[in-house]
């Protein structure tokens, strides 16, 4: 498996960041709509990952102004997020079977 000379965007987390070296590198993602997709994903993951963290700290319930438990404001933003993760990872149409001794993308070799 030869390593991606593409650079992830500078703006992602770590595990953003790691995904997509992992991903660009294993299924050899070198086409600029491919790194576009990706990048997609891998924002979405972030932005999955912050909801998840500010839903975690404040419960998945939360009081409106009147005292009154309500859902999370972030609750239909994470699941949003977690579409749009899925839909990136998807639209890689990324073959999830070994192909000879490595994963690779249809269509390359």
């Amino acid at each position: 498996m030869r390593e991606s000379t593409a650079k992830p965007p500078k703006h992602l987390s770590r595990e953003a960041k790691t995904l997509w070296r992992e991903l660009a590198d294993e299924y050899d993602i070198t086409d600029s709509a491919g790194l576009a997709i990706l990048s997609t994903a891998c924002e979405a993951l972030d932005r999955l990952r912050a909801c998840q963290t500010e839903i975690a700290k404040d419960g998945q319930q939360v009081k409106d102004r009147f005292g009154v438990l309500r859902p999370h404001g972030l609750l239909s933003v994470e699941n949003l997020a977690r579409t749009a993760f899925l839909a990136a990872l998807k639209q890689l149409n990324l073959d999830l079977e070994p192909l000879r001794d490595r994963f690779v993308r249809p269509g390359r070799r």
